[in-house]
């Protein structure tokens, strides 16, 4: 019986994902065997020749057989990295991405000087962003808001995972909605930003993800205008309002602010790729 060894395995996988037209078939398959093995890459660089074991080759067979189906890596492996931390996901969630790391900052540059900052996250999902912050600012407590309970128990599994569980209140509904009442140092969110027109374009793994976290109306901006029209109203005198956006709808959001809504635009945001990616607001 042939005997499969890290090395022989990631290249038959890398070419096996090539055929099936994988972006990246090689760091997929690096990826998934790390995961196997609970091994960093280096080690499989290092570890060439380990032969794998009966177990670990029928366990690695089976992720590669999902991830043929276009099942994004994250959500075969169980977790995502994301802010140096591991962070749960699972298809109830979107993937925490890269991009979304600029919001993040955003957050903490401003609140860097708060005393114990209160904190709101839209559409948390799997609660990557107000769990992160909250693992940057020992004295800051959270409130992660979504419309599905199961992002909501993703979301609590990482206030858990990251030590941040009594500071994080996870609550169901719509955006501001359960907010009535409240007021925040920083409302923050990443919200469906994809018109829903061109859901049907996105990648194979794209649209694994959930729905109703990509789409967002017919030009995208439909949580934005409920966000900015009434955000004012749960902001502390000093506090901000931050959302991530898509390509090429930082100045439309941006434009949402006006006297009506007592918001004013205080910055745009790039991202390392040199892409608008965060809206920051102010109260007037």
């Amino acid at each position: 019986m042939e005997e499969w060894t890290i090395s022989s395995i990631v290249n038959w996988t890398r070419q096996y994902f090539g055929s099936k037209g994988m972006d990246n078939p090689r760091l997929d398959a690096e990826v998934l065997l790390c995961h196997i093995l609970g091994k960093d890459r280096l080690y499989l660089y290092t570890h060439f020749d380990q032969p794998l074991t009966t177990g670990e080759l029928a366990a690695y067979r089976q992720a590669v057989k999902q991830r043929a189906t276009h099942a994004p890596v994250a959500y075969i492996n169980g977790y995502k990295e994301f802010m140096g931390m591991d962070f749960v996901v699972s298809p109830a969630v979107l993937i925490p991405r890269p991009d979304t790391e600029i919001l993040v900052e955003a957050a903490l540059d401003r609140l860097a000087l708060a005393n114990a900052p209160a904190i709101a996250d839209l559409g948390t999902g799997s609660g990557a962003i107000i769990v992160s912050i909250l693992a940057k600012l020992s004295a800051a407590v959270g409130v992660a808001v979504d419309i599905s309970s199961e992002a909501l128990t993703v979301a609590g599994e990482n206030a858990v995972r990251h030590g941040v569980k009594d500071r994080l209140t996870c609550l169901k509904g719509d955006m501001l909605q359960p907010l009535t009442g409240q007021k925040f140092d920083a409302i923050i969110s990443n919200p469906p930003y994809i018109p829903d027109g061109d859901i049907a374009g996105l990648s194979p793994e794209v649209r694994q993800e959930p729905h109703m976290a990509l789409a967002g109306g017919a030009d995208g901006l439909d949580f934005y205008r409920r966000i900015v029209s009434a955000g004012a109203e749960y902001i502390r005198p000093g506090g901000f309002i931050a959302v991530e956006v898509g390509i090429n709808q930082a100045k439309e959001v941006a434009a949402l602010a006006n006297a009506g809504n007592r918001l004013t635009t205080e910055a745009i945001i790039k991202d390392y790729a040199g892409i608008e990616r965060v809206v920051v607001f102010r109260l007037l």
